[in-house]
Parts: structure tokens; sequence; C-alpha cells
């Protein structure tokens, strides 16, 4: 079977999506992890959220397209301290690898 088909995934249900996306701006040492991982939590939306060592951050999460694009906005906006200056965004099929949501380290 197919990475993707839902059946072989045992985090996955039927319907959601896998959205990755990459924010550029004054985002990091301003707590924008913390905050990613905050609305992802409260959105109920499994993935992580990192540092990139060229001053993005990225994030992956999974789950239900009205609460993914309810992140999405929120990435926008970012927490008080933050300067978003663009979010790219990538919509893929989930994988359903993720337990929860998280901050990942290097």
């Amino acid at each position: 079977m197919a990475d993707s088909d839902p059946a072989t995934l045992p985090h996955l249900t039927e319907g959601e999506e896998r959205l990755v996306a990459e924010v550029h701006g004054l985002v990091q040492g301003v707590g924008f992890r913390y905050f990613v991982r905050g609305e992802a939590r409260r959105l109920n939306l499994k993935g992580i959220v990192r540092n990139d060592p060229d001053g993005v951050v990225t994030v992956v999460a999974e789950g239900g397209r009205e609460a993914l694009d309810e992140l999405l906005e929120a990435l926008h906006e970012g927490p008080e301290l933050a300067e978003v200056d663009e979010v790219d965004e990538v919509w893929e099929a989930p994988r359903g690898r993720f337990d929860g949501f998280s901050i990942e380290y290097y």
C-alpha cells in the first residue's frame, strides 16, 4: 500500500491535510516557536515547528483543513515581538507520523 494510505497510518484520520510553512522575517528569538506550538495544540493539530539556520521558522502541521487555515492565519501574525514578512505554504497529503505537536531542536 502507498505510504499515504489512511489504512496504513494509525494517527491519520480521513479528511486531514498537511501544511508545510516557512515563515520569514524577524521570527527567531521572539518566542515564535512557543507561539506556534500553543496555537497548534489549541487547534488539536499534530506536527513540529523549528528554527532553521537561515533565520526561517519551519512549521509542519497535520489535521483538518479548517484548523490548518486558522494556524496559517496565526503564522501571518505571530507573537507580539515578531515581524512576519512572508509565509510560504505548501499543501501535501498527510503522513500521519506525529503523535502531538512539538518544538524540534537541533
